[in-house]
Formats: C-alpha cells, sequence, structure tokens
C-alpha cells in the first residue's frame, strides 16, 4: 500500500511541478525585467539634458562646455550674480503674465465654441466643424506674414497683445479636445435646465463649465506652456524693443548674444544656463501640481466621435 508523505494531506493530489515556478511565470518575470531596464534607460535619456543644464549653472564660464556631470568647480555665486547681470525677473514676470492671458483667453473661447457644437444642432454643423479642423493643416510660416500685417496695421507692434490677442478666437485644436469631452456629458442635464428656464449661457457656465474642469485645465496647461516657450512669437513682436520687456526665452536668446565672444562678450554662458534652469523649474512645477487633472483630462478625452 503506497505511503502518504507528511507534508501531503490525505485525500489531496499534489502536481508533478508544484514546487517548480511555471515556465510562463519565469517568462514574464524576465520580460517585467526588461521592460525596467527599459524605462530606466529612457528616464535616465530624458533626464540628461536637465541634469547637464544643472551641472553648467554650478560652473565658472570657462568649464560649461566641458560635458562633465559633476563640476571641477563649484560656482555657487552664479544663481545670486544672475539677477544683477540680467533683467531676469523681469524677463519671467512678463512671461507669466503673457502666459496666463494668453492660456486664459484660449481655454475659455474654445470653450464656449465647442460647447456650441456639441450642443446644438444647426444646418451645416459638421461641414463647419470640419472647416475648423481644416486651418490645423495650415502650416504656421503661411499665415505669419498675413498676421504680422494684422497687427501692424493696428499699431500693436512692440506690445505684449499680439502675444495672446489671436487666442480671443479660440484655438481648433482645443475646440476639437473640448468638443469631444462635451460629446460625453448627458444631454438630459441640459435639457433639464432648459426646462427650468435656464439659458444657454447658463447651461453653458453652471454645467458645462463645472464638468468640464479636467478638460478645461488641460487646455490651459497646454496653451501655458506652449506661450511661455513661444520665442518665435516675441522674437517677431518683441525685438526691437525695451529689454525689459522680453519674455524669457527671448531674453534668454539675447543673454546667448551678449556673452558670446564673437560679439565682445566674456564667454559667461554660466548665467544663460542659471536662467534657463530658472525658466524651466515653472514648467515642472505646474505640471506636477496639475498631474491628476492632466491624467484624468487626457482619459475622458475622446469618448464620442
Amino acid at each position: 500500500m503506497a505511503t502518504i508523505g507528511a507534508s501531503t494531506k490525505p485525500g489531496t493530489l499534489q502536481p508533478a511541478d508544484a514546487g517548480r515556478p511555471s515556465r510562463r511565470r519565469r517568462r514574464w518575470g524576465i520580460g517585467q525585467i526588461l521592460l525596467t531596464a527599459l524605462l530606466i534607460g529612457f528616464t535616465a535619456l530624458f533626464l540628461y539634458p536637465l541634469v547637464w543644464l544643472v551641472s553648467a549653472s554650478l560652473k565658472p564660464g570657462s568649464q560649461v562646455f566641458d560635458n562633465s556631470l559633476i563640476p571641477k568647480t563649484w560656482q555657487w555665486s552664479n544663481y545670486a550674480d544672475v539677477w544683477d547681470q540680467l533683467p531676469l525677473l523681469h524677463w519671467i514676470f512678463n512671461s507669466v503674465v503673457i502666459a496666463i492671458l494668453a492660456a486664459g483667453l484660449v481655454a475659455v473661447s474654445s470653450s464656449v465654441v465647442a460647447f456650441g457644437f456639441a450642443y446644438f444642432r444647426f444646418p451645416a454643423r459638421n461641414l463647419l466643424f470640419g472647416l475648423v479642423l481644416g486651418t490645423m493643416m495650415l502650416p504656421g510660416s503661411v499665415t505669419m506674414i498675413p498676421t504680422y500685417l494684422i497687427w501692424k496695421q493696428t499699431g500693436l507692434l512692440g506690445s505684449w497683445v499680439p502675444m495672446f490677442g489671436a487666442n480671443l478666437f479660440g484655438s481648433a485644436f482645443y475646440i476639437f479636445l473640448q468638443r469631444q469631452f462635451y460629446l460625453g456629458l448627458p444631454r438630459e442635464l441640459f435639457e433639464a435646465a432648459r426646462i427650468d428656464g435656464a439659458s444657454y449661457w447658463g447651461m453653458f457656465w453652471r454645467i458645462a463649465m463645472p464638468l468640464s474642469i479636467p478638460s478645461f485645465v488641460i487646455v490651459f496647461l497646454f496653451e501655458f506652456q506652449a506661450s511661455w516657450n513661444n520665442f518665435q512669437g516675441a522674437l517677431i513682436y518683441l525685438n526691437g524693443g525695451s529689454l525689459n520687456n522680453f519674455t524669457a526665452p527671448l531674453g534668454i536668446a539675447y543673454a546667448m548674444t551678449k556673452y558670446s565672444p564673437t560679439n565682445g562678450g566674456q564667454g559667461d554662458y554660466q548665467y544663460v544656463m542659471v536662467a534657463s534652469l530658472l525658466v524651466t523649474i515653472p514648467m515642472l512645477l505646474l505640471f506636477s501640481l496639475g498631474q491628476r487633472y492632466f491624467i484624468e483630462g487626457v482619459a475622458t478625452q475622446g469618448r464620442k466621435g
């Protein structure tokens, strides 16, 4: 009569490979290791420019471009001297004001237009929406000169207005994003509000807007970043004016020219690196604080076509 081992309960059968990990489990473990290694590699690749920038901002001018991630000479005074070398505080303030105005205006105007396309049923609605999307196919270089001539005729060249004025009329990309979100809202909410006597603006402001905060924040973040990094617009509309009127990207480009030895500079590029790092930090903080809305907004886009 067969004897059952001490570790085996009577009446139970143990598979032959119970004590060994399955091949599928081993394969999954290897896949996880490879994926983790790949993610770590890409993370290091994307973080390298930021680490290099931090390192360069702590070096003297003669060592900025030696490609060493650990400075041979630590020069912490760069962060104190940059405020005397450049009107950096003015540039950052200008960029913040312009970015807030640009992001706020385009987020509100695009939301209004998107709500109209999502809620109202009118003839040729799809054709008109297609024309709006068609404007995204036009390269920026095609409309650059006509847009410049328009602002020139208004006499606003050299001011901040061209940097955010066009956002009063919305953006095709943001209108598309907001419309997709509004299409996912129950239409019964708006019908009930109409029965209760709510106006169309009341439906938008009291129902649609509170429910679309995630997508609204996404539009605001995207446009804030685009306006913050808008070097081309500042170069066209602000160049030639007062130095204190520059935005941060245009100011950093000016600093590169100022410290260039070919233009009589001393090669003090460490101040440019400090300024670049200080201008980058607000974007990192902004996306860190808005990460919850960012993920939620992306997850809820495109639920309806």
